[in-house]
């Protein structure tokens, strides 16, 4: 049988991938012939394990089933592969773009479970052990059978728990010793491996609920030999057809760990095996409604038995991503001109089973049993820097969701007098306007003011300065920071919404008498906007040294997300940041000031000619305004 029977018939009876040591010492159910000893790697000087658990990028290595290299009872053990693994993952732990900072075997490390070929896995462990590296094991069929209750055999003897004892680690096994956990520190908090034997027994599952009960905010990875299959025949996918993010399904025994020990943990986000091939994945959600990854890599099949391969899962928390590939270091460590043809193939694995990458936001995943901090609200006078000349927040005013009417007032914090009224377009909802809790996690007020205008036909109500207010006089000579936060909804439109301001200053360009490049004489003096197609921010002046304006751009900003936009001028450029990084569209012209006519300042409206053209969509939050240049560390987000 080929393909799918083949597969489906030693799934069911439990006895899939190459077959199972029960068949017999030396037997591989599919007649395979070992591997045989090939070119050595480079071997050589190996450096130290040093990860950083700090940093927020790191690298989890996962290596599969290498029981072609260790078939002791037929007299073919090849550890050189397995070897250039290792030293790959102990020189890239202290590698700042790898950052390898544990590694997971999948089982399967012999072929015929034989105390000779353990002898040998021993010697090849040797060298992570010599480096003091964080590694876990799971037993396989080929180095094992029955359950977790079989008492002693070679693979404990080599792999049990008695080889943890001293690794910083590990954190405990089971009576049996079948069963292990490891705890590793990454991106500056614990993580939790539980690594399961071949088949666990009730005490098994009964001792892992335990582990996760006693590590109540430690993400989880669950590792073992059987939890999914591939559900695609390898001849075809991904090359001709299959979705390659949803090709595996538990297995009989996964269906098992799925029911007795994933579905309840919340903590678990991420299971690895081996066992089946071709290589597949799938997320499932669990009881808690978030999803479980669950990936299947095994390289049994391919050149030299996969050659010692490892799958690389790179965590970045910062992207919100794991990107995952797939390398084999003893190829990658010959001569490439030395390389045979299959040798060169293999190098790497780029198909995208094994080639990938997981969005995961993980504050919200974890969110469940890690809390989110929530950063408190500040008091205002906290954030009246020196030079503060208008302050507006809208925390305490009103109730969320209730409207803002025309005339009502917002005071000014700063205490100089530039309170902001309520004007509407005359046509608008009663509710175009309305008090809202939502808000940046970093804004000192935990609320914002949500805008509902538009154009086409124009609508919305906006805030003013009055027409006496002091700020409408400022020209700011010795430099600015403005600073704001803001969010556009989901039904952000280009045509009904770009280019509206969420803070602007009236009086034309024409009628402050500037002209030349890129000049608009109807645009207003000051706009912070948000452009059309890229929603990117727009921050363009006229400055009182020059007769045409200088605009700072920003890049596209998502829908759904808070932003901090910050302005800063220090008598001479001016630079835009997004969140406290300076965009790169940021002139080098020397602007000195802002152009006043002493109009009022607008927030969430914007003027065209000297007449009210759109209204802005989304949230704005805290909006300040200094006389002076503020450093990064001094903006509203700093903690």
């Amino acid at each position: 049988m080929a393909g799918h029977s083949r597969r489906g018939f030693l799934r069911n009876a439990a006895l899939a991938g190459a077959g199972t040591a029960a068949l017999g010492v030396g037997t591989s159910a599919l007649g395979a012939t070992p591997a045989v000893a090939a070119d050595a790697g480079k071997g050589g000087k190996v450096g130290p394990w040093r990860p950083d658990p700090t940093a927020l990028q790191f690298t989890l290595a996962v290596m599969p089933d290498t029981q072609f290299l260790y078939w002791g009872s037929q007299d073919s053990v090849n550890r050189t592969p397995q070897e250039e693994s290792f030293r790959y993952i102990i020189d890239n732990s202290s590698d700042s773009n790898q950052n390898i900072v544990f590694m997971a075997h999948l089982g399967d490390l012999t072929q015929d479970a034989d105390a000779s070929s353990f002898q040998q896995v021993d010697k090849a462990f040797a060298l992570l052990d010599a480096h003091g590296a964080a590694y876990s094991v799971v037993a396989g069929n080929h180095d094992v059978s029955g359950d977790d209750s079989r008492g002693d055999t070679p693979y404990l003897q080599t792999l049990g728990p008695q080889r943890f004892r001293r690794a910083k680690t590990f954190a405990g096994a089971d009576p049996t010793g079948y069963n292990t956990a490891h705890i590793f520190q990454a991106a500056g908090r614990s993580w939790l491996v539980l690594a399961l034997d071949w088949r666990t027994t009730d005490q098994g599952f009964a001792w892992a609920n335990e582990v996760i009960k006693a590590h109540p905010k430690l993400p989880v990875i669950l590792t073992a030999h059987d939890i999914v299959y591939s559900d695609y025949d390898d001849n075809v996918f991904p090359y001709e057809s299959g979705d390659p993010e949803n090709n595996a399904a538990l297995s009989d025994y996964g269906k098992t760990i799925w029911d007795r020990l994933i579905n309840e943990n919340d903590q678990i986000f991420l299971t690895l095996n081996g066992h089946y091939w071709p290589s597949g994945r799938t997320t499932k959600k669990n009881a808690a409604g978030n999803d479980v990854h669950m990936h299947i890599t095994n390289y049994q099949n391919r050149y030299f038995g996969g050659g010692g391969m490892i799958r690389l899962y790179h965590f970045d928390l910062a992207r919100n991503t794991i990107d995952v590939e797939t390398i084999n270091p003893w190829i990658l460590a010959q001569d490439p001109e030395s390389r045979t043809e299959l040798a060169a193939e293999h190098a790497r694995i780029s198909g995208p089973v094994d080639d990938f990458s997981i969005a995961i936001d993980f504050e919200k995943r974890f969110s469940g049993f890690i809390p989110v901090p929530v950063r408190p609200s500040r008091p205002a006078a906290r954030e009246l820097v020196r030079g503060t000349v208008a302050y507006w927040r809208f925390d305490g005013q009103g109730k969320p969701g209730s409207p803002l009417t025309a005339g009502q007032t917002i005071r000014d914090l700063s205490g100089t007098g530039n309170d902001l009224t309520v004007a509407t377009v005359p046509g608008t909802a009663a509710d175009a306007l309305t008090w809202s809790a939502d808000h940046h996690p970093d804004q000192p007020g935990h609320a914002s003011l949500k805008f509902a205008g538009g154009r086409n036909p124009l609508h919305g109500t906006y805030l003013t300065t009055g027409a006496h207010a002091p700020l409408n006089e400022e020209t700011f000579r010795s430099g600015y920071t403005v600073e704001t936060f803001v969010m556009m909804p989901l039904d952000w439109d280009a045509g009904k919404n770009g280019w509206a301001a969420i803070l602007s200053r009236r009086g034309s360009a024409e009628a402050a008498g500037k002209h030349g490049k890129n000049t608009d004489p109807g645009e207003p003096l000051v706009q912070l906007a948000i452009s059309n197609n890229g929603r990117e921010p727009q921050f363009n002046h006229y400055p009182l040294n020059n007769t045409y304006p200088t605009t700072n751009w920003g890049h596209g900003l998502v829908e759904l997300k808070w932003w901090h936009l910050a302005v800063v001028n220090d008598g001479r450029r001016t630079r835009l940041y997004v969140e406290s990084a300076p965009v790169v569209d940021n002139p080098n012209r020397e602007s000195n000031g802002l152009t006043s006519l002493g109009l009022p300042w607008l927030v969430g409206g914007h003027e065209y000619a000297g007449e009210i053209d759109i209204v802005f969509h989304g949230n704005v939050g805290d909006i300040r305004i200094v006389n002076r240049p503020l450093a990064t560390k001094e903006f509203l987000t700093a903690r």
